[in-house]
């Protein structure tokens, strides 16, 4: 069997994913403490919700495995996924900053551990250290553009560059930052993420195959060139 095929599931404890972040190695000492002290690991099982629609956020999250995704789903029963949400992602602080009731859904796409900040801890860092608030800054900015890109995506794209897209989200560099080039995903998870039907997706990402642009394995999706990959993403 090939070595990739036997890749465990990317797992992390929570003082490993803080210093893999982009934030925590810069607050300052008490701050770094707190933030230890304070948060705590949460597991979501898979199908079930992480938080719902409509409730008050209370925390800030870190994804330690599995994962899950942001969508929305409407009262007749249609749903929109906004991405993907995989290990070392750190999500939730425009619901945070914004004091309003949540308006979509985290729901896990497999067993998943994700760290969990109460917003207490979360206010006090936003108004002491001014290294979280770049980095709070950033994410939002870079989020708000890759919405962008999706709104445009879905309209104007086929359906290879949206599967390319929804894979290509999953190794962003700053939502989510930890360099793999293997994903432990099922297809029908792309095919969740993608919002599109299996059966769809499934001949996308052959066709994407095909290119040269990823593996299909067991267990899991190796990106080759993740560049050629956001290239057809982009529409290019």
């Amino acid at each position: 069997m090939h070595q990739d095929n036997q890749k465990k599931p990317l797992s992390l404890s929570i003082p490993t994913l803080l210093e893999l972040s982009g934030w925590f190695p810069q607050l300052e000492p008490e701050a770094q403490a707190r933030v230890l002290d304070e948060m705590r690991e949460q597991h979501v099982a898979a199908g079930a919700a992480l938080c719902r629609r409509g409730e008050t956020p209370l925390h800030w999250y870190g994804t330690l495995e599995g994962l899950l995704k942001w969508s929305l789903t409407s009262d007749d029963g249609r749903s929109v996924t906004f991405g993907g949400l995989s290990v070392g992602s750190w999500f939730g602080e425009g619901t945070l900053l914004r004091a309003v009731p949540r308006t979509a859904d985290i729901i896990a796409l497999r067993d998943s551990r994700v760290a969990v900040l109460p917003i207490d801890t979360f206010e006090w860092l936003h108004r002491t250290q001014m290294s979280f608030n770049h980095f709070l800054l950033v994410q939002i900015n870079e989020r708000l553009h890759w919405f962008m890109g999706n709104y445009a995506a879905q309209r104007l794209l086929d359906t290879d560059s949206q599967v390319a897209r929804a894979l290509a989200g999953l190794f962003h560099p700053w939502l989510h930052p930890l360099g793999q080039t293997h994903l432990e995903t099922s297809q029908e998870e792309i095919a969740n993420l993608s919002g599109l039907s299996r059966q769809r997706c499934n001949a996308a990402l052959n066709r994407l195959r095909e290119k040269g642009l990823l593996r299909i394995e067991y267990g899991g999706i190796t990106v080759v060139d993740l560049e050629g990959l956001r290239g057809v993403g982009e529409g290019v």
